[in-house]
């Protein structure tokens, strides 16, 4: 299994011509002061090179070998910064395109008295109510909280099929610069001008609000300190030569700090870490930070709903199971009178197979229709003649029968077993005292779903499936999904128990989510993948946004995480191991004149001492640009446990990165000697 499968609706922002102009530009401008600090060890590089420069002037090296070193350190600065600016460039071309998607629009506000007013966009304030019909542009982040429309997202999610939403329901949330369709909604503002849904995606696929993780942080002072320790010792030679009987010229010394520092990872560790972002928004995921991004590649544990992420979500009743002494008629009669104000696609189904078993679909006049909720578990109605038929869960119906008097069926059990073992979901139908049988809810497991989850079990990542079905039905669907635990009739404060008992035994733990009940979860989990279709609740409290609300993109976004955590650990095992080749360089170059003894070091028999300094800086400053694309791109990986992608990351980038440079210096060498005399 090579890289991990992505699913990629948006194009990837590929960088053109225009695109590398503008990096070599940015690369320039990085070389300013303010900005070069914030990466200490291409600051000592510049230093240094700003120090060659001054000792060639002042006549400590000779012209030709001293204004050489500079150039290339020069170029070490430059390319260094040329990554950075590569990877921003990326989110440049994504930011142009979101950019087209925010105009200067108007609103249709709407006052107190319920009158329009038509002002700009840049006015709207959270809770401002405005009008959208057919054929206009939703001019800002809201809530639907009257009607329903077919929307097209494209401009933001790349997805040119329109999608439904509306009030009242998870999928109530719009974005500002998406198009209307059909008919007409009522929305209520819920973001400030200049801080909505685009405004963000803009500023972080810019890079202009990335904040650095807390690995990169980590990475980034042990680099610091690394660099500190070295300039130390570097500093300290002139003084140790000169007990031997050695000056050492201060050219040289900069070379030797230059290959000393981990320049490699030094310069590619930024790009790193915009490219992760990079890369989740190619899979249409907006990752409010890097951190959520990393953390994914981290988690422990991922909580999974069964509904629409581990099934189709599409559940249709397709058999109805009427008890002894109680006919098929009886059963499907009362089921479809439950569900004829039920708007859910079960309730409909329910009503269809009703009608095709021979019921007739004739709505009773002053009937009270009940609604189901988390809490009751069931829903029904109440008829005008006293009748009250209710359906719903197992425990929820048994309880109800028995608190009007009734008793319950021995037989019930082995009915609902019987279904429940089958996969399918069994809702339990009662009128009155009486339980009259069972509707059989049948769902799908999608395709290939079990072989995802065998990956993410080989990285280490334990999934857990989420359900409000009984445990017999939530065991069958967890065996045949391959899941490696379940939680059965789960209520949405359920979720965010199991997530708190997850992190209280110190693991990491991954939602998705999309209704405002899934908000405190979503705000718990280490990372909280909400979904664009649904609340605006929902995606406040999350740290990612799936623009094409696709439940099971969660499981990309632990590959994506786990591939930037890779990516930087293996660069920065290149980078160290192939610091190696250059102290062979360096080394007999600074001391084999005055101790000969130190001339065993030059195994690669370097053709001068001068020859030997400038190979190794070639190498030292070209391999960041040949790294790019593989920092871009990121590592491919196999799924497999931390200590044999450490084993293999030593094998491949360790032992590469020293074996590596040893042939390049020594190829560079030669075509130095052969092109000059030094």
């Amino acid at each position: 299994m090579d890289a991990p499968h992505i699913s990629r609706t948006r194009p990837t922002a590929a960088m053109g011509k225009g695109g590398a102009a503008w990096a070599l530009a940015e690369a320039f401008v990085k070389l300013a002061p303010q900005h070069i600090i914030k990466n200490p060890v291409m600051a000592v590089v510049w230093g240094g090179t700003v120090l060659t420069a001054v000792a060639t002037l002042a006549g400590v090296a000779t012209p030709g070998f001293g204004w050489s070193v500079t150039v290339v350190l020069f170029l070490t600065v430059l390319f260094g910064n040329f990554a950075e600016a590569v990877a921003e460039a990326r989110g440049r071309g994504q930011a142009a395109s979101l950019r087209r998607a925010r105009q200067d629009l108007s609103a249709r506000r709407l006052d107190g008295s319920g009158a329009e007013q038509l002002v700009p966009a840049a006015a709207l304030r959270p809770g401002d109510t405005v009008v959208v019909e057919a054929g206009q542009l939703v001019p800002a982040d809201g809530e639907i909280v009257e009607g329903l429309a077919t929307i097209n997202e494209a401009a933001v999610t790349g997805e040119s099929a329109p999608v439904l939403r509306e009030a009242g329901t998870d999928r109530s949330g719009v974005i500002g610069g998406t198009k209307v369709l059909s008919d007409r909604i009522v929305v209520r503002v819920t973001a400030e001008a200049g801080n909505s849904f685009l405004d963000r995606m803009i500023a972080l696929v810019e890079g202009s609000s990335r904040q650095k993780t807390p690995n990169e942080v980590a990475l980034g002072l042990l680099l610091a300190v690394m660099t500190l320790s070295f300039v130390i010792v570097v500093a300290t030679l002139p003084f140790i030569g000169a007990f031997v009987g050695v000056q050492i010229n201060v050219v040289l010394l900069v070379a030797l700090l230059v290959c000393l520092i981990p320049t490699t990872i030094g310069g590619l560790l930024p790009a790193i870490g915009i490219a992760g972002m990079s890369r989740a928004l190619q899979a249409n995921v907006l990752a409010k930070s890097g951190k959520a991004v990393e953390v994914a590649g981290d988690i422990d544990v991922l909580l999974l709903d069964k509904t629409g992420t581990i099934t189709h979500g599409d559940r249709q009743a397709t058999d109805f199971v009427a008890l002894a002494g109680i006919t098929a008629a009886q059963l499907h009669d009362a089921a479809m009178l439950a569900s004829l104000a039920d708007p859910t696609p079960e309730g409909k189904s329910i009503v269809k197979l009703a009608r095709e078993r021979g019921s007739q679909p004739v709505e009773p006049s002053g009937a009270q229709f009940v609604a189901f909720s988390a809490q009751t578990r069931m829903s029904g109605v109440d008829l005008r003649d006293g009748r009250v038929i209710r359906k719903g869960a197992l425990d929820a119906i048994v309880e109800h029968v028995r608190q009007l008097g009734g008793q319950v069926p021995a037989e019930l059990s082995a009915r609902v077993d019987r279904v429940a073992r089958s996969g399918a979901t069994p809702l339990v139908v009662a009128e009155g005292r009486q339980v009259l049988g069972v509707v059989q809810l049948s769902d799908v497991v999608k395709h290939g779903i079990k072989e995802r989850f065998a990956r993410l079990r080989e990285m280490g990542v334990r999934t857990v499936m989420i359900t409000g079905d009984n445990k017999l039905t939530a065991a069958a669907i967890a065996a045949e999904a391959g899941v490696d635990d379940y939680v059965a009739q789960a209520r949405p404060e359920d979720k965010l128990a199991r997530i708190r008992a997850e992190q209280a035994q110190g693991r990491l733990v991954a939602m998705v989510g999309d209704g405002t009940n899934d908000a405190p979860a979503l705000a718990q989990a280490d990372v909280g993948l909400a979904m664009n279709s649904g609340t605006q609740a929902a995606k406040e409290a999350g740290n990612m946004v799936d623009l094409d609300s696709d439940p099971t993109k969660l499981l990309a976004v632990v590959e994506i995480g786990k591939q930037q955590l890779i990516t930087r650990g293996a660069l920065t095992t290149f980078s160290l191991a192939n610091d190696v080749s250059k102290y062979f360089a360096i080394l007999p170059a600074l001391f084999a004149s005055a101790l000969p003894q130190m001339g065993a070091l030059n195994v690669m028999q370097l053709a001068s001492p001068a020859s030997a300094v400038l190979s190794a800086l070639v190498f030292n400053a070209v391999i960041i640009p040949l790294l790019i694309p593989l920092a871009l791109r990121g590592v491919r990986f196999k799924p497999a446990g931390a200590t044999e992608l450490l084993r293999n990351n030593m094998l491949v980038y360790g032992a590469g990165g020293i074996v590596l440079p040893f042939f390049a210096i020594k190829l560079i060498d030669m075509v130095l000697a052969a092109l000059f005399t030094l």
